[in-house]
């Protein structure tokens, strides 16, 4: 951690708008008894053709065009994302307006921030997305505050002594940790719902992070114009990737000192087509954007990161999680006896490089452009080229296991219908005709009841392999429609 000790003066923000994202695993088949909760506590279902909700939740000025955002993707995506009242395999949003007036208390400082809205996300796989939105309120605020406030609220359960000193306050309420503000106060009645099983194992986290104790966010930070240092250089775009923002003493921090690092993990993550004015930066933690522009256009750019960038970066994290999961379920087969696990996990590929993950997305190119630097920050393609690798092992495996099952059936089958065909039948066949005489079976030889019992046991052994097939096939197919319905 180096200290900065610069001449220029710390540059001030007009602006503070920041996105707090929580992956979680829902409980397999509670979709219905959690949507119910949701709409209890007053969460609203979201849909695109309802355009009364475009300035719902993204604060006063503030305004995401629904036929822009659906414009902006694919139409195989757009139904993936935007989906309409009966599509349950897909993105299904319901939000709720809190504009909850809060303060945070650091340990050098507080912050006054209004919360503006939150959603909840029940997507395929059995994952959803909970979102934050949060403005920041205050007359004089500096770059490192804010950044320092992002640091401090995406932290769900203290692991470091500023977070042991952080509190928020609202109304007339304090919170030590920002996991009890966020799953007591803004979405209580969540918690039950989260699939503890991702963490088994786990020593010391009590949630399923997608990334350790910590939210992912997107933020805007707009920038004060006029100023001696309203240049967004190198080291300010890497500090808001990082969220370096105030050290132990409550000075500006960076937390790399090598200036060729530094400007080198900055042009591998910085999106930068519109610099010197404006900047994206990405990584697996934060997706933030920093502009100088006037209000006409920061506005805009604004409206963007609530839209379809938002989306974007939802869709990215999706996918990431997603691929992580087939390939942690990989991992875990038994292979030489979970079976019907491989089935599964064969369907599941299957279903997922179908539906949900294409190349092309996004019809226009900036937006294209941002997307492919997330999935390159989130190393989805490699992910992807790793499970597709995994379907074709598990294709040649399942192929060699049922020809094996197979051969091993007609050898049974065979071994049966020749021994109690050729020779029980032969031997006992007669005294099976209508009527049977039970009384003459008492006088068989020895040779005799081998062939009685070789000749029930052939019937009796075809019977069960046929139901045993049919049940198979039967269990099969419900498991596929439990799948497709989550």
């Amino acid at each position: 951690m180096a200290e900065l000790h610069s001449e220029r003066p710390e540059p001030t923000l007009h602006t503070a708008l920041l996105q707090f994202i929580f992956p979680f695993s829902i409980k397999a088949g509670q979709d219905k008894e959690l949507i119910g909760r949701l709409q209890q506590g007053g969460f609203t279902r979201f849909f695109l053709d309802n355009k009364d909700l475009e300035h719902a939740y993204y604060g006063e000025g503030y305004c995401v065009s629904h036929e822009k955002m659906e414009r902006s993707y694919l139409p195989f995506a757009a139904h993936v994302l935007f989906p309409r009242e009966k599509d349950a395999d897909s993105f299904r949003r319901f939000s709720r307006v809190n504009n909850l007036q809060c303060q945070l208390e650091m340990p050098f400082q507080s912050v006054n921030f209004r919360v503006l809205s939150t959603d909840v996300f029940l997507c395929p796989f059995e994952l959803g997305f909970l979102t934050v939105r949060v403005a920041i309120e205050e007359e004089h605020l500096t770059y490192s505050t804010a950044l320092e406030f992002a640091d401090r609220f995406r932290t769900l359960e203290d692991v470091s002594y500023q977070d042991k000193q952080t509190y928020i306050h609202c109304h007339k309420k304090s919170f030590g940790q920002v996991e009890d503000f966020v799953f007591k106060n803004l979405v209580a009645g969540l918690e039950p719902f989260l699939d503890p099983a991702e963490i088994d194992g786990a020593y010391f986290e009590t949630l399923p992070f997608f990334v350790d104790e910590r939210m992912l966010v997107q933020a805007f930070y707009g920038f004060n114009r006029g100023e001696e240092s309203d240049e967004i250089s190198i080291e300010l775009r890497y500090r808001a990737s990082q969220l370096d923002g105030l050290n132990m003493e409550g000075k500006p921090y960076t937390s790399a000192s090598d200036p060729e690092y530094i400007e080198q993990y900055t042009s591998e993550h910085c999106y930068s087509r519109w610099g010197p004015d404006t900047y994206y930066m990405t990584n697996e933690q934060t997706f933030c954007c920093l502009s100088r522009a006037e209000t006409d256009i920061a506005t805009q750019l604004i409206n963007q990161m609530y839209g379809e960038y938002y989306y974007g970066l939802l869709l990215s994290i999706f996918h990431k999680i997603v691929l992580l999961k087939l390939a942690n379920l990989h991992s875990r087969l038994r292979i030489n006896h979970d079976y019907d696990e491989i089935e599964n996990l064969i369907f599941l590929i299957n279903k997922f490089s179908a539906k949900f993950y294409f190349l092309e997305l996004i019809s226009q190119s900036q937006g294209r452009e941002i997307f492919f630097q997330l999935r390159k920050v989130y190393g989805n393609d490699a992910l992807f080229d790793e499970v597709k690798m995994t379907l074709n092992d598990l294709f040649q495996y399942q192929d060699k296991f049922q020809a094996k099952r197979r051969d091993t059936l007609l050898m049974v089958l065979t071994v049966f219908t020749v021994i109690s065909g050729i020779y029980g039948m032969n031997q006992v066949i007669e005294d099976l005709k209508a009527p049977i005489n039970w009384s003459k079976m008492l006088e068989y030889s020895a040779f005799e009841y081998l062939a009685l019992f070789l000749t029930f046991s052939g019937i009796a052994v075809s019977l069960g392999l046929t139901l045993r097939e049919a049940w198979n096939g039967i269990r099969s197919r419900r498991k596929k429609r439990f799948y497709d319905k989550d």
